[in-house]
């Protein structure tokens, strides 16, 4: 199949590709060892056609990646291709992922991969910014959210006709797991306050498990402050208070919700980035996990949430001033070039507002690219800040 950004620079920016012909031809440092390789999940809806734009964010950034494609989506969903992504992130250590719809699988294969490669703790970061203006100001809060267990066990089944049941499960090994990854990612980034997210006023057993464990790893911190609150409170709370949050910690299901709610208080699903992490393996994808198949095609999907979910990785990978200047890229587009798609207030076209990141990226890369060094293995705390 033609490329993507193939089929939209042929079309929508000749000049641009003509600027760039010399420039990126000129080969850039690397560091002994070669070049990174990350997997690149394409998923479903917009993602195939924001994947290209990413790759080619990173062409121009030059920083020194390469991709190993899997075309997974819903429609072409096998369990062989599925197979090969699990062991094309196994090998390659990270991903970067579009998300994939459940509409034509029996399960989500994004909960699956999260199961298969242990990926237990998401976490997105949802703050404010000024170049998209919002209800509430200062807005800067860490939603953790378990990521593995809970409601999306996927435990099922109808004990007789007209009843089913789905079974939640909670573990005190993984609730002191996503604990302990709250605190510490409060401790390395110098946060105030862990709140944990709950329903044990109903669910005494599974969230009463869930909340004892979080107040037992809390001892562990005494400099950081920790409370709860039940998740219905919590959502009216973040609607009407939400600098009273920081770091926020929960199961499964409640952190789906409150991701999603935090992403539109500061933007909404095509402005945040999301991160998840295992003990060896993570993937960045958009913050909400939207698929958005309702816009697919029509060049009016924001491509920040995926371009910020790049940067992340990037970071994740030690390439701290590429990850910097793909989102100063994206800040100045919107910022200074007043380019913002409909979703943020605009009018812009996704190829337009592309097409200045890009142009952006290039006037703040050097010719030969950023200087770096090659990341070794390392069993260190695997979140980095997500600026």
């Amino acid at each position: 199949m033609q490329s993507i950004l193939k089929i939209s620079t042929r079309h929508v920016f000749p000049s641009f590709r003509r600027s760039l012909a010399t420039d990126l031809s000129i080969p850039w440092r690397t560091a002994y060892g070669g070049k990174y390789t990350v997997t690149l999940i394409h998923g479903d809806g917009v993602g195939p056609e924001l994947m290209e734009y990413v790759k080619a964010a990173i062409r121009c950034v030059r920083a020194p990646v390469d991709f190993e494609e899997i075309p997974l989506s819903s429609n072409v969903a096998s369990d062989d291709l599925f197979e090969r992504a699990v062991t094309a992130v196994r090998r390659n250590g990270m991903a970067l992922k579009g998300n994939i719809s459940s509409q034509n699988t029996s399960q989500s294969l994004n909960v699956l991969l999260r199961t298969r490669l242990d990926l237990y703790a998401n976490v997105i970061r949802c703050k404010t910014s000024p170049v998209v203006p919002t209800r509430h100001s200062d807005i800067d809060i860490v939603v953790v959210r378990e990521n593995t267990e809970g409601e999306y066990s996927s435990l099922e089944h109808e004990s007789v006709p007209g009843v089913v049941e789905s079974l939640k499960i909670i573990t005190r090994a993984k609730s002191l797991k996503i604990a302990r990854f709250a605190f510490e990612i409060a401790k390395h980034d110098e946060r105030k306050k862990v709140t944990a997210v709950h329903k044990a006023n109903i669910m005494k057993l599974s969230d009463g498990l869930f909340i004892e464990c979080c107040r037992e790893v809390a001892q562990e911190y005494p400099d950081i402050k920790f409370d709860t609150m039940i998740v219905d409170n919590t959502c009216m709370q973040l609607v009407n208070r939400p600098t009273q949050f920081d770091v926020m910690v929960m199961p499964n299901l409640y952190g789906n919700i409150i991701s999603n709610l935090c992403a539109g208080l500061v933007g909404g699903s095509g402005f945040v980035a999301g991160s998840n992490y295992g003990d060896h393996y993570a993937i960045f994808e958009q913050g909400t996990r939207n698929t958005g198949i309702g816009i697919a095609g029509k060049n009016i999907a924001n491509p920040s949430g995926i371009l910020f979910a790049a940067a992340n990785m990037l970071k994740y990978l030690g390439l701290d001033q590429h990850c910097s200047t793909i989102k100063n890229a994206v800040l100045s587009t919107i910022q200074e070039h007043k380019l913002k798609t409909p979703d943020i207030g605009g009018t812009a076209t996704t190829t337009e507002f592309i097409q200045c990141v890009l142009n952006e990226i290039v006037k703040m890369t050097p010719t030969i690219g950023f200087d770096y060094q090659m990341q070794r293995t390392t069993k260190a705390f695997p979140y980095k800040n997500i600026d």
